[in-house]
């Protein structure tokens, strides 16, 4: 689903097409694509696309998602989602749910979000009793 999510990507200016499929705890699966703009910072990647879907629905809770891309560069480079959406993100739900990453020619990696950013920040960091 990730795959075919790519294909709406509004890439325009890189040409570089993500599509994402989340899916819920229940088995929903909300798909995602990157969404660019000339002005770089309101970009939207696929992953937060999914995810903004997903809550706007009342989903919360992840058990995984699939990322494509359609660059066959290096792995750990090319498919890596890219740290603001790891923070930003994916780290507020559950750091163990599972990451794929996947490239056009069927290769992927699996990691969890705890992996790919082990040290993440949080709601937690924001007690007001560390403060």
């Amino acid at each position: 689903m990730a795959q075919e999510a790519k294909k709406q990507a509004y890439c325009s200016y890189s040409n570089f097409r993500v599509g994402a499929a989340l899916l819920t705890q229940d088995n929903h699966v909300f798909t995602g694509c990157n969404v660019e703009n000339a002005f770089y910072n309101l970009c939207v990647c696929a992953e937060r696309n999914a995810m903004a879907k997903a809550v706007s629905e009342g989903y919360k809770e992840f058990k995984a998602i699939a990322i494509a891309r359609n660059l066959l560069v290096c792995m750990d480079k090319a498919t890596m989602m890219d740290f603001f959406c790891l923070a930003s993100f994916h780290s507020q739900f559950e750091l163990k749910w599972q990451v794929y990453m996947s490239k056009p020619n069927g290769s992927y990696q699996n990691k969890t979000v705890d992996e790919l950013l082990p040290v993440s920040f949080g709601p937690e960091d924001l007690s007001m009793a560390d403060a």
